[in-house]
């Protein structure tokens, strides 16, 4: 029994900045990977419009092939009605519908004030019990935005509180741009597990600024059980300019497993899933416990 969840979101969020198309079948190998070191749950795709994200434009066929893998959840992003309707044809277990915690990132993200957004938010949720469909709200710029700013936490607590009611659930917060401090993500954190109650926290870390780990820590100190992160920390969000890779997931693992809080990730295969989204990425990959670490050694 694992003490903490750990989602891979390296094919998605790992691969969706990268300025060359990654292949199907490459993108296939990569998630094999994850799955043979017992990840999981994979973010695997995104249904966005191929104009605004083209690393994605193979949506349908990626999640196609995810089909002969047995006992894993997978999870696409969504962030319209089109994209949830393409996402009903793939046959998904779980979405993740994604706003922002200012309107001029949810402007450039998506295109949409954060309201019209969660207006189309609760359309799905009702649409996805029906379904039974799993749906995740995930909280973009939480700490702080490349257009505006440092964020009020207020304004993430609403939203938070607004997803519970309308049925989320589950609800990611996210450091879009590495910019939160263990002490903000530790005292957001509590506040947001107090107001979502039953709903289950995640938290999506980047770490451009090298805060990624320390905020993990700060997280779990918080109470979150549920994280995503990135194999080799690829990444880096096309409509946040600067932001960097996310928070490694072989990092996270190390660390975890060091301090007695069980993943039941096999460490030296994740090394190996590592490796290969390394070889994905045209910039240089944040992990750092794949360029040290000896394999198959937890020490």
């Amino acid at each position: 029994m694992s003490d903490v969840q750990i989602i891979d979101v390296s094919p998605r969020d790992g691969l969706q900045n990268e300025p060359v198309v990654v292949s199907t079948e490459k993108k296939k190998k990569l998630i094999e990977m994850l799955v043979r070191s017992n990840v999981k749950k994979i973010e695997a795709t995104s249904f966005v419009h191929p104009r605004k994200v083209p690393q994605m434009v193979d949506a349908e066929q990626v999640m196609k092939q995810c089909k002969e893998f047995a006992g894993i959840e997978f999870v696409a992003l969504i962030p319209n009605l089109k994209g949830f309707q393409r996402a009903i044809q793939a046959n998904i277990s779980e979405v993740n519908w994604v706003t922002a915690a200012t309107e001029t990132f949810n402007y450039k993200n998506i295109g949409m004030s954060i309201d019209e957004n969660f207006a189309q938010f609760k359309r799905i949720v009702q649409e996805s019990r029906i379904l039974n469909m799993k749906v995740c709200f995930s909280i973009a710029v939480s700490f702080g935005c490349p257009y505006e700013g440092e964020v009020n936490p207020a304004k993430v607590i609403s939203l938070v509180e607004r997803a519970v009611e309308a049925g989320a659930d589950r609800i990611g917060i996210a450091d879009t741009i590495g910019i939160a401090t263990p002490k903000q993500v530790k005292r957001l954190l509590a506040e947001v597990l107090q107001v979502a109650q039953s709903t289950p926290i995640a938290i999506h870390l980047h770490d451009t600024r090298g805060m990624g780990l320390a905020n993990a820590y700060a997280a779990l100190e918080a109470g979150v059980k549920i994280f995503e992160t990135s194999a080799s920390g690829i990444g880096g969000c096309p409509f946040a300019p600067g932001a960097a890779g996310n928070l490694a997931t072989e990092d996270l693992v190390y660390m975890f497993e060091r301090m007695g809080v069980k993943t039941e990730i096999d460490f030296e295969k994740l090394l190996e899933a590592a490796d290969f989204a390394a070889s994905l990425t045209s910039n240089q990959p944040l992990g750092r416990i794949r360029q040290v670490e000896k394999r198959g050694s937890l020490r």
